[in-house]
């Protein structure tokens, strides 16, 4: 236990260092793409060890209730973060988060955006509802999710830090799923705070337990207005 400690202490020493003051401030996460290649190497080889030790190897079948609640993401290799961490126009990538919803097989994602002079504010919000995906080894739920995505919601929530109601959202539409295949989710590592997944084009996510309950309760609001 003592090795999978250090390991993961080592593993978010690491994305926090490489950080600047303004993501840090912001709590954004880190796309490998802005990684020295040497660094992005040190992550993937602690991520891997961190991975062969994991604590609950079928968490959809004996710990469920760990996957529950609001996740905040640290690291990330996937497409979609690689785009939201490269925005121009002095636009930058404010915290992302995953909040799951056991009981109602669901989540959804928001990402947060904001102006680097503060001209403006808003968000990326996805949903999606998931179920166990069928083991062939067994019949019994394992570790990894098909997903199903939902709706893309698209919004401003200020500009020059004036509310804009009429602008949350300003477009909603689906959220399309991949084509010629089913997203999926496969979690590799999971505890009481951490959570390592692949999804089904391997990009590569590393997130951590947020005690951020606003989260939630901006989200069932804005479900409610906009419903």
């Amino acid at each position: 236990m003592e090795e999978r400690l250090n390991i993961k202490k080592e593993l978010l020493e690491i994305i926090e260092g490489q950080k600047n003051t303004g993501e840090i401030k912001r709590g954004s996460p880190i796309a490998d793409v802005k990684l020295n290649p040497k660094v992005t190497q040190t992550i993937d080889t602690l991520t891997q060890s961190l991975e062969s030790l994991n604590p609950n190897l079928s968490p959809l079948r004996y710990s469920p209730e760990l996957l529950n609640g609001i996740w905040q993401l640290n690291y990330a290799t996937a497409g979609e973060i690689r785009r939201l961490s490269s925005f121009k126009y002095g636009l930058q990538l404010g915290a992302v988060y995953q909040v799951i919803d056991i009981s109602t097989k669901s989540f959804f994602n928001q990402a947060f955006v904001n102006h680097q002079l503060g001209l403006l504010s808003g968000y990326v919000l996805v949903t999606a509802i998931f179920e166990a995906a069928e083991d062939s080894s067994s019949s019994l739920p394992n570790h990894t999710l098909d997903i199903n995505f939902k709706k893309r919601y698209l919004a401003i929530d200020k500009i020059a830090n004036i509310k804009t109601p009429k602008l949350d959202p300003f477009k909603v539409i689906p959220a399309n799923n991949p084509q010629q295949r089913n997203p999926t989710f496969t979690i590799t590592y999971l505890d009481e705070d951490l959570r390592i997944g692949r999804g089904g084009a391997g990009g590569l996510y590393i997130l951590s337990k947020s005690p951020n309950t606003k989260v939630i309760q901006d989200y069932y609001k804005f479900i409610y207005e906009n419903n």
